[in-house]
């Protein structure tokens, strides 16, 4: 039985956190199945999450129409185990001992369901590595 305290945790950050972010944060709720803590934000966050986003991934059964845009900050990253970037830059502050990756993933923002299906499948893909990997 792990503790919470031992459930790796990772943090998901793009600028609005409302697209790539939030998809990533719902595949890896629902993969993870509470076994890893999930957080996401944004380096400037947006007024609402994208609804093609929040519809590509009611495609593939995942829920992510009552999730809020949230501000990036400190205690965010330095509560977090792993920190994956999206094109947020410089925005992304950098604690040393974290482990940082940057997923260059194209932005659904502005693109209709057919432009961001992919960006969702390749999101999942890089969550289901994710996870082999920390669990």
């Amino acid at each position: 039985m792990t503790t919470a305290a031992e459930k790796p945790s990772v943090l998901f950050v793009c600028v609005h956190n409302a697209g790539r972010s939030q998809m990533a944060a719902g595949f890896l709720r629902e993969l993870g199945q509470e076994r890893v803590e999930v957080r996401s934000a944004g380096s400037m966050p947006g007024d609402a999450i994208n609804p093609v986003a929040v519809a590509a991934m009611a495609e593939v059964g995942i829920d992510i129409a009552g999730e809020q845009p949230k501000v990036l900050t400190t205690e965010a990253v330095q509560a977090s185990d792993v920190v994956i970037t999206m094109g947020c830059g410089d925005a992304c502050p950098f604690f040393p001992g974290k482990r940082y990756e940057d997923w260059q993933l194209d932005d659904p923002a502005g693109q209709g369901i057919e432009a961001v299906r992919p960006i969702r499948d390749e999101i999942r893909a890089r969550i289901e590595a994710l996870l082999a990997d920390l669990l």
